[in-house]
């Protein structure tokens, strides 16, 4: 039981979360809607096996070049503790469930569930390979997160659909962490990166950081239009969002700082459950938005 639990990465499934930025930046009051929020959590709960799914089917693929990883070696499909034939019924198991369950929710999530599927086979078959495509897909991964987010809460109000500012937000802030995660691969891995990852042969420290210094500008740089665009005053009735930009600028600043400072990076979701200051910062912004969107003005 513990190596299955190990291979669906529960302290991965933190990527998960962006299904709740619907009900966190909606106009409708959902946030204060516990039906809303049931949904939401159904969500994310589908989303959370699902991944899993993923993960293992990732693992499953890459089982002879992680025994190649001085980390990845230590997972239970590679070191030999979890058989592929039991990987295989495990998959089959928790995909059928998965799909079952978002067939429940309305047909937006239902559809984002299937995407979000065949995104990550194809990333894990053959999108990987590919470079500047793999980093892309992996941020695609999270914009069809919040489409997803958006779809459950459909059964609340149909008329709810989702922004383009979340999209653009929310693809250029993966596509910030992303290049991190293969910055971070490249500097663990260092001369050996190419021998169990063909693709990390195609990237350099410093193109690497010209990319990422890219994304986290334009991250912050879309995240500023959509708190000063009319359409977000209108919706929300206020233009106080502005004072909520240093939390994202702190949060970007202080990731950069633990790319070349402190030297990690490479698994985004570890740093969030460990990095203090970023979850208190993360705290800060939720509660600063959530204060001047849905408390009168």
């Amino acid at each position: 039981m513990n190596s299955i639990i190990e291979t669906l990465r529960p302290r991965q499934w933190t990527k998960n979360l962006i299904i709740f930025t619907p009900i966190l930046f909606s106009e409708k009051q959902l946030f204060v809607k516990p039906t809303a929020w049931l949904f939401s959590i159904s969500g994310f709960l589908i989303f959370c096996f699902l991944s899993g799914s993923v993960y293992l089917l990732n693992d499953m693929v890459d089982s002879e070049n992680d025994k190649l990883h001085p980390e990845k070696k230590k997972r239970p499909i590679p070191s030999g503790r979890l058989s592929m034939g039991q990987a295989k019924f495990l998959l089959i198991a928790l995909l059928s469930c998965s799909m079952f369950a978002s067939f429940i929710l309305p047909r937006p999530f239902f559809f984002s569930a299937i995407l979000y599927f065949i995104l990550n086979a194809a990333y894990s078959f053959f999108l990987k390979n590919v470079v500047i495509l793999d980093i892309l897909s992996i941020a695609l991964g999270f914009v069809i997160r919040a489409e997803a987010g958006v779809g459950s809460l459909q059964t609340v109000d149909p008329r709810i659909h989702i922004s383009h500012w979340l999209i653009l937000c929310t693809f250029m802030l993966a596509l910030f962490l992303g290049m991190a995660k293969r910055r971070g691969e490249i500097k663990l891995l260092k001369g050996t990166a190419s021998s169990h990852r063909k693709i990390l042969d195609e990237y350099s420290i410093h193109f690497i950081d010209d990319m990422t210094s890219i994304s986290g500008a334009t991250t912050v740089l879309s995240y500023a239009l959509y708190t000063v665009s009319s359409d977000t005053i209108a919706k929300f009735g206020t233009d106080s969002l502005i004072y909520t930009i240093p939390f994202v600028i702190y949060g970007i600043f202080r990731y950069l700082y633990i790319i070349h400072i402190k030297g990690e990076g490479d698994n985004p979701s570890e740093i969030l459950l460990s990095d203090k200051p970023l979850q208190i910062n993360l705290l800060f912004w939720i509660a600063a938005s959530l204060i001047l969107i849905h408390l009168p003005n």
